[in-house]
């Protein structure tokens, strides 16, 4: 077999990338996909590479903080989880009747319902494309149902199910995005509305490249976010647009250090299986990824508490939110801060070393007021 000079051997990477891991995982775990709503936090803290390898590798993050000692209160409870089943239940019961009249179709013969079972997640995914070209080359209305997007992450391929597209009659699709919390006279809770608005981003990205290569198909900016209408169970609907949402999403996901790299860097005989190590073994193995820690990470990620632990250790800016962190430069732990602020560290014609010297100034000077007035 010949080869071009300085080739080298030819090594399928994403092969070997998946072999890699599955090793890291460990051979006895299933890998747990990575969904829109990871996928929106991970696009909000794109410099935390230990949070993409372990979501790239499928780890449970859940029993790997416990394991670690330090179990998140992240996540939906059991008693949210049944409701919102119960709500999409209905929404999409006798063909998605709710959701169609939400739309503004009375008659639900009008409607195609394709048929969207494959074997396993590449399979759904390409049934799911085919499903969406036919649709929009047939110019009628088609409401897909959890149907399979697929997009590459971090050099990785991640398969994304979404509660439901809708095809247009004139080739727009729309995501539907089918939640829970209550829409009390026409508005919802706004960071609720802001993470169904970030998870629909993810959703509009994924299907722009299917629609790349549909002849007459957009995907639509707007996406409507069903849920129930005051505090009943009766179904209500609002357009939210998301085209911000989709630029920060697009633009973080592109700055995800690709997971080959991170796998490159770690040393031999890492393993994150958190079945057969002990839990010293997986502090070990965690330590050797770098973390990007931020206040925001309690309700976003699974880690967030042993993250939190570990930056506090270090006494690492990064604890009082990233914003401060900005503000600090290259003063990195709150011992460097204080000492620059009192004058035994730090570059004076540091900008950030200068402020933190004036308000030590301005603050001595207030007491000495207070003092005084007494």
């Amino acid at each position: 077999m010949s080869a071009s000079l300085g080739s080298g051997p030819h090594r399928p990477p994403q092969t070997t990338l998946r072999h890699q891991l599955a090793e890291l995982r460990g051979p006895a775990s299933v890998p747990r996909p990575l969904d829109a709503r990871a996928l929106a936090a991970l696009a909000a803290n794109p410099g935390c590479r230990r949070r993409a390898i372990l979501d790239g590798a499928g780890i449970d993050k859940t029993a790997l903080a416990a394991k670690l000692g330090a179990p998140s209160g992240f996540g939906q409870s059991q008693f949210a989880i049944a409701r919102g089943n119960a709500f999409e239940a209905r929404v999409k019961a006798d063909g998605g009747r709710e959701l169609l009249r939400l739309l503004g179709i009375e008659d639900p013969s009008d409607v195609d319902l394709p048929e969207l079972a494959a074997a396993g997640p590449e399979g759904r995914a390409a049934r799911t494309a085919l499903a969406l070209r036919e649709a929009t080359a047939a110019g009628r209305w088609a409401l897909l149902d959890h149907p399979m997007l697929a997009l590459e992450v971090a050099g990785s391929p991640v398969y994304l199910e979404p509660d439901a597209v809708v095809v247009h009659p004139d080739g727009r699709w729309t995501v539907v995005e089918i939640k829970s919390f209550p829409m009390v006279d026409g508005s919802a809770d706004a960071p609720k509305v802001g993470a169904a608005a970030r998870q629909a981003a993810v959703y509009v990205l994924a299907l722009e490249r299917v629609a790349g290569v549909t002849e007459g198909a957009e995907v639509a900016h707007t996406v409507l976010l069903v849920c129930p209408k005051d505090f009943s169970d009766l179904p209500t609907a609002s357009a939210v647009d998301v085209r911000r949402q989709l630029s920060v999403t697009r633009r973080q996901l592109a700055r995800l250090t690709r997971l080959d790299e991170i796998v490159d860097a770690l040393p031999e005989g890492v393993t994150f299986d958190v079945a057969a190590c002990s839990a010293e073994e997986l502090a070990t193995a965690v330590e050797c990824v770098p973390h990007a820690y931020a206040p925001e990470c309690l309700a976003a990620c699974e880690l967030a508490f042993h993250c939190r632990e570990r930056a506090r250790a270090a006494d690492a800016v990064t604890t009082l939110g990233r914003s401060v962190r900005g503000e600090l430069g290259g003063l990195t732990t709150i011992g460097a801060v204080l000492a620059a602020a009192r004058g035994e560290a730090g570059d004076p014609d540091d900008p950030a070393v200068a402020a933190l010297r004036r308000a030590r100034a301005l603050r001595s000077e207030a007491l000495t007021g207070v003092t005084a007035c007494r």
